[in-house]
């Protein structure tokens, strides 16, 4: 009994070194006395025991956050800068057998060209051209990892740390900023008004009879105010066109 027993248990502890199973979004690269053999997966995987060594990898993406990177830009500012990085393996015996730890490998380098293209640009470009600084960060990584069968999809600048100083500087030009646009818009609209008075100036002119229907109603709307006094200043004009229209109504002799 005692030998059937350990027969049993020397069979268990073969059959679970022998059989692996892998999910769908697994792979194994499998090595055999050394060298690699193919990734298979995903399911049941049967391997030689003692001889077999398989590597489980991932393929789903990864997610990564580059912790905050100090920075000096073009036009010597300080900054603090922190990015969040997307990418998958595409070959996992590449993944397995070029790098030793493609997850530390990838950290790294995304630190050292996150300092190195961001210390490349002036501060306004990092903050006003920030897709275009991401599409380079993206480019500059696809390439460095691709002989590791790692692709890079995404990269996103996570966070700008500016000094407190900077800040107040951006805010006051901000601020400036704001004031020229509204000079600018009260400029406009003074310029667009006398243009306007200037052509119906023009018109009265021209036309003599309009400024009188203009006085007219400027008239009436003092009058509909609630004011107990008002004194109505007449043309000359007006007053002279009266009597040479009663003149002429006069009978002749009289």
């Amino acid at each position: 009994m005692l030998l059937i027993g350990a027969l049993v248990v020397i069979l268990v502890i073969i059959l679970s070194s022998a059989i692996r199973v892998l999910n769908e979004y697994e792979r194994g690269v499998v090595f055999r006395l050394g060298r690699v053999i193919a990734a298979k997966g995903p399911g049941l995987i049967l391997l030689i025991p003692v001889v077999d060594r398989m590597v489980r990898v991932s393929l789903r993406t990864v997610t990564m956050a580059v912790p905050p990177q100090d920075v000096i830009t073009r036009d010597n500012v300080s900054i603090k800068v922190s990015a969040v990085i997307y990418f998958r393996v595409l070959l996992p015996v590449k993944a397995v057998i070029e790098v030793e730890d493609y997850l530390f490998a990838t950290s790294q380098l995304a630190q050292t060209t996150l300092r190195n293209v961001c210390g490349q640009a002036e501060l306004d470009q990092l903050l006003a051209q920030r897709e275009h600084i991401n599409e380079r960060l993206q480019e500059i990584l696809d390439h460095q990892t691709d002989p590791w069968g790692i692709k890079v999809s995404l990269v996103e600048i996570k966070h700008i740390d500016l000094p407190q100083e900077m800040q107040r500087a951006m805010a006051k030009q901000a601020e400036a900023e704001r004031e020229r646009r509204a000079k600018v818009i009260n400029a406009e609209g003074e310029f667009q008004a006398a243009t306007k008075l200037a052509a119906a100036s023009d018109i009265m002119n021209a036309q003599p009879m309009a400024l009188q229907l203009r006085f007219l109603q400027a008239i009436r709307e003092i009058s509909a105010e609630k004011s107990s006094t008002m004194v109505v200043p007449i043309p000359v004009d007006l007053i002279q066109a009266l009597l040479e229209d009663r003149g002429k109504g006069s009978p002749a002799g009289s």
